[in-house]
């Protein structure tokens, strides 16, 4: 990592990059992975590092600064902006690993880019002597293809076959295969390839509870010193990662749209476009929807940020309503782009204009299972209700 951050620099950084990330936006969707120049743009200009302590080269900064910084990228690359997002978010799940864990994560290849697959697809089985025996098939590792570390969720079983827990274990090169069967409709450039590990024998240093980490129980939230940014409550972090791409996507849409069709006639009318109340009343419609959006995630933004320096449980309430932002902002954000994809004309359909890519991307991310809005709108209106919210990921 070679540069840190201050948090009021962040936007302007990740406005610099935009240029470049634009010029590689389509050849990202083709190769189907975000090429290595952008992981190095990423890690130069200290972005990678939002999350990262300081101790291994980061910035410790806060959730606000990465909705800055993946948001402004997304308006280059929204792939590029994905990883960036789920890479903070590995970052902020390592700041709760052993020390030996992180050094170790921190210390091997050129550029530290660590992938997951949070979720406990895979098996492990805890042995005598407190090793464990790994293997597991995890799909949908955005950005593995950088990593030198792979952090793969699975159940926990003793030797007998009782189920102990479910967690994280940090597994090295070359003890996961990586699978090339990214081939899909939308968000294609995040390289989200399968991963596939068979016996693998991982020390217990390198294993995380979720439980723990999803209900502050893990040393780091204990220890004065540790970085505020790592004292956020997990599940509201972890689910706002992976969303916050979704604002920069429909923000290049947009501009994308204003810069190509004012002035296009709408065949077979006697309408120019700009003057047509029909488009004018869509793109009010569009903008609007983005700029509710942004409202609402950098609200939940601050909202983490505050009892991550508090260093102290969100209310359930709080922890359910961010649930439910976090299915609405990229649902908003995909409404608007279809609006402004429709009214735009056939041109938007070309493989070259980003609105029809951004669009893709937006549907793909809503498609997620942490963002499914059904889901999160069920969980908030339980908790609401005084109900058990069903679920620890919140």
């Amino acid at each position: 990592m070679s540069a840190h951050l201050a948090e009021g620099d962040v936007k302007a950084v990740a406005e610099s990059l935009i240029p470049q990330l634009a010029a590689r936006e389509l050849q990202t969707e083709r190769d189907r992975r975000v090429p290595p120049e952008n992981i190095k743009l990423l890690a130069d200009s200290g972005l990678l590092g939002i999350f990262r302590a300081k101790k291994w080269g980061g910035s410790q900064l806060s959730m606000r600064a990465h909705v800055d910084a993946v948001s402004t990228v997304a308006k280059g690359c929204m792939a590029t902006a994905w990883v960036l997002g789920v890479y903070h978010a590995h970052d902020f799940l390592i700041g709760h690993m052993d020390p030996r864990a992180q050094e170790e994560i921190y210390t091997t290849g050129d550029v530290a880019c660590v992938a997951a697959v949070i979720g406990p697809r895979g098996r492990a089985i805890k042995r005598a002597d407190g090793t464990y025996l790994l293997n597991g098939f995890w799909p949908f590792a955005s950005g593995n293809s950088a990593a030198h570390w792979m952090l793969l969720g699975a159940e926990v079983f003793d030797e007998a076959g009782a189920k102990l827990d479910e967690g994280d274990f940090a597994v090295p090169e070359p003890d996961f295969e990586r699978i090339d069967d990214w081939h899909v409709a939308g968000l294609a450039g995040t390289g989200s390839n399968s991963v596939r590990v068979k016996d693998a024998i991982v020390p217990a240093h390198r294993y995380i509870s979720l439980p723990a980490l999803l209900e502050n129980q893990t040393a780091t939230f204990a220890r004065p010193e540790a970085p505020s940014v790592h004292k956020a409550q997990a599940g509201p972090a972890l689910e706002m990662f992976i969303a916050t791409s979704a604002l920069g996507g429909a923000r290049r849409a947009l501009e994308e749209f204003l810069r190509v069709v004012p002035g296009k006639r709408v065949m077979y009318t006697a309408h120019i476009s700009h003057e047509w109340s029909a488009l004018q009343i869509a793109l009010g419609e569009a903008a609007s929807m983005i700029e509710a959006a942004e409202l609402i995630f950098y609200r939940a933004a601050d909202d983490v940020d505050h009892w991550a320096r508090r260093g102290e449980k969100m209310p359930m309430p709080l922890r359910a309503r961010i649930r439910m932002d976090i299915t609405t902002v990229p649902r908003l954000c995909r409404d608007a782009v279809q609006k402004l994809l429709t009214m735009g004309g056939a041109a938007g359909l070309s493989l070259k204009s980003a609105i029809q890519l951004n669009f893709r991307n937006l549907q793909a991310t809503t498609m997620h299972g942490l963002l499914l809005e059904e889901a999160g709108a069920e969980i908030y209106g339980r908790v609401l209700l005084g109900l058990d919210p069903g679920t620890g990921v919140i």
